[in-house]
């Protein structure tokens, strides 16, 4: 579904307390972004280009790795602790060619700082984390046309989509149960993936629902990926192991 290459959803569960955080240790990536999203729980992330930070319920964490970067995620200390319902989805979002060796960086995003349209009848709310929804703009910028959105309905609540039919369009269920142009349900943990021969798109909840709106212009380039690289060619791929095990990656405890 270029340009989102892979989404890797942890469905809301329970962890109990815990004195020693999980999660994932240092690892590499290059040639793609990550963009992870907390519905539940907290995460903290940490990188070799100096970038640190927490995002908690709301927020979004949008990191190139572009040419190369070492990271960490855990969960943040305190609700590690505690313990509670964790909900998160990370997304892989390819770079094109010419981007792929740019510079990494890393975007915070907090809730407060999403666009957010109010849509009419009370409805319910879309929250734009990047593209352009009825002239609110969201905050995170990209490499290529891409539209993310939470989309927030109440019971009965429509919300209109268009896209350019060219683009790759699904839809993950985060909360809830919704309508999908007047006739196909979608409920709780299920994504709906759309074919490219329409541009509108009807959203009707029957409960209280949070969507996840993913919708992008393909990057009609050749892939080439091996573990956390995703990159054109083979040769790229072994350039990148290369360079990882000769450190150029930078440095992460």
């Amino acid at each position: 579904m270029s340009p989102f290459f892979l989404l890797d959803f942890n469905a809301k569960m329970e962890f109990t307390a815990s004195s020693e955080p999980r999660g994932v240790g240092v690892h590499p990536h290059r040639g793609f972004e990550t963009v992870t999203l907390s519905y539940h729980g907290a995460i903290a992330h940490e990188d070799s280009a100096g970038n640190k930070g927490v995002i908690y319920p709301g927020d979004v964490q949008w990191m190139t790795a572009a040419r190369g970067i070492l990271h960490k995620e855990y969960h943040e200390q305190e609700y590690s602790k505690s313990g509670g319902p964790f909900q998160m989805v990370q997304l892989w979002v390819n770079l094109p060619a010419k981007d792929k060796m740019s510079t990494p960086k890393y975007q915070s995003i907090r809730q407060s700082d999403l666009g957010k349209h109010v849509l009419a009848a009370d409805a319910g709310t879309i929250e734009v984390i990047a593209g352009e929804y009825e002239g609110t703009d969201g905050p995170a910028s990209t490499f290529t046309p891409l539209q993310v959105y939470n989309a927030k309905l109440n019971p009965e609540g429509e919300a209109l989509f268009n896209f350019p039919t060219h683009y790759h369009t699904g839809f993950l269920i985060i909360e809830g149960e919704v309508i999908i142009n007047g006739n196909h349900k979608a409920a709780e943990n299920q994504f709906v993936y759309f074919s490219q021969d329409g541009e509108k798109i009807c959203l009707k909840a029957q409960l209280n629902s949070i969507v996840l709106i993913l919708s992008g212009e393909p990057i009609n380039e050749p892939i080439a990926q091996y573990g956390p690289f995703l990159m054109n060619r083979p040769e790229e791929i072994k350039q990148a192991l290369d360079d990882y095990n000769q450190g150029k990656f930078g440095y992460l405890e």
